[in-house]
Formats: structure tokens, sequence, C-alpha cells
């Protein structure tokens, strides 16, 4: 089965970089589609399979349309999604393609989290493992092994596997989820409501690259209102719901969300420094 592998770029150019390498190093990806969200058109570096650039331009981050679109340039028959902050280990694209060979799901890898400063020029895969965290809320099953996920909300779109035609069957993101937030719990949601299980995958890790978070996340705050919004109208509950109390204590939305989110103003510069992550927070 033909394996692609699917990124999204805006503005993050050296973590794609390194995206790129670490494919290099293991059993590649018979080609890596990289959708650029920011209009980045330098060259990619010279790699043992095909990188092809779709360019995607948006003042945005159309995070759902943009992965159809990677889809749609993908030509393969098993599909990968790495965020660009990732990067996979050697036997990641290996180890996710017999998984998608022998289960039909939509398959998470493990992620180890990296501190700021974790990864250098001549980076080893070896200081990776050592440093990278795991997500505290999500547990895998030994290496090799296929679990299903306690419930669909875990699922991520940070680094995943599914067979293309199972994303068709599904509809792939719904692009109604405009920018960020819930796209991918929708496709979740409608996967296991379709039954197509989502499974976490033991062993093989992508790692995350750090770059500055928020918590709440404000910077998102509109997407995220709205796209919780269409959410609960189609499943009956409200995603992110640790965001939107978030939200609520800094007053930004009403605390009562029973007849819906009532937005009383957007953050303000001060409120979105003060919820900048400190750089030794991994996640």
């Amino acid at each position: 089965m033909s394996v692609a592998v699917i990124t999204l770029n805006k503005g993050r150019r050296a973590h794609l970089t390194r995206l790129l390498e670490g494919l290099g190093r293991g059993d590649p990806p018979d080609r890596c589609v990289v959708v650029e969200i920011g209009g980045d058109a330098a060259p990619y570096p010279a790699l043992p399979f095909p990188v092809e650039r779709v360019a995607f331009p948006h003042a945005g981050l159309p995070l759902a349309a943009a992965r159809n679109a990677g889809r749609r340039a993908a030509r393969a028959d098993t599909l990968i999604f790495l965020d660009v902050d990732c990067i996979p280990s050697a036997g990641l694209v290996a180890g996710l393609s017999r998984a998608v060979a022998e289960q039909d799901g939509l398959i998470c890898c493990e992620i180890g989290y990296l501190p700021a400063g974790a990864v250098a020029e001549g980076w080893r895969e070896t200081d990776l493992e050592r440093l990278g965290q795991p997500h505290p809320v999500r547990v895998f099953p030994p290496a090799g092994a296929v679990a299903p996920a306690p419930q669909p909300g875990l699922f991520w779109s940070l680094a995943f596997a599914v067979r293309a035609a199972t994303y068709d069957r599904l509809g792939g993101f719904d692009e109604t989820f405009s920018g960020y937030g819930a796209e991918d719990t929708d496709l979740a949601f409608r996967a296991d409501k379709a039954g197509v299980p989502i499974l976490f995958l033991g062993g093989p890790r992508a790692y995350h690259q750090h770059h500055p978070g928020y918590d709440p996340p404000l910077q998102h705050f509109r997407d995220i209102v709205a796209n919780a919004a269409r959410f609960r109208d189609r499943h009956g509950l409200w995603p992110m719901d640790g965001w939107l109390d978030g939200f609520a204590r800094l007053g930004l939305i009403a605390a009562d969300r029973s007849n819906g989110i009532v937005v009383h103003r957007d953050p303000t510069p001060d409120e979105l420094t003060a919820a900048r992550l400190p750089d030794d927070r991994p996640f």
C-alpha cells in the first residue's frame, strides 16, 4: 500500500525542516505533501522521497480545509497526518503503515513533548526520546500493540494515520469548522458513530517541538467559540470545555452555556501575555 505523509506549514520553516529530516532517517513514505498556508515558497531539502508543495495561502489557520487539500494531493492508500511541529521517529511511518494495514480506524501514535531548546542542529533521536514527555491523559499500550481509545474525544490530529478510503468515506475534516478548534474532535465523533474506531498505537513516537503556547488559547478565542457552538449543535455536548471555562473566568463569555455561548468581549493584549505558558511547560 502506498503511503503519503501530509503536513501543514504556516511560518514554522525550522520545524518543517526537522520533520522532513526525521522522515528521511527512517523508512520513508512514498511522498510527503506540504500544504503551505503562509505562502512559503523556499525550496525543500533534497530527500529520498518526493516532497510536493500545495499552495494554500490564507490569512487565518483553516486547519480542516488545508488538511483536506493535502489529502487530495496525496495520491496514496495510507494517509499519515503529522503536525509541522512533529519530528517522526525512525520507525513511525513503518509502524503506522502496518497498523493501518491491519486495522481500519483512526490510529494515533504516542507523542513525546519536548521542552524549549531540546532540538538543535545535528539532533539525535536518542536525545529526543530521553527528553520527550508523554501526555498526562493519554495512556498507550505496549510497543507494537493497538488498543481502542477510552473515548473518541481523546483523538488527536497531531499525528495519526488512516486508510484513504476510510477518510473519504467519512468526508474528511468538516470545513464548516473554520480556523482552530474542534475540527479533529468532530472527525473522531463522526468516525465513532460510523463504526470506525479511534485506536492508540504503542511504540513508535512523534516528538513535538516546542513553540509558544497559551492557556487558555486566547489567540484562537473567536475560532474556539464559533467551533464549540457548531460542535454542540451537531453532537449535543460542549467540546473544549476546559478552555471555555477559562474564557468564562476571564469574563470573556458568560459562565452559563445552557442556551449557547454569550460573548462579552475579546481578550486584551495584557490577558494574552498573561496566558502565555512558560518555556519549561511541554504542553
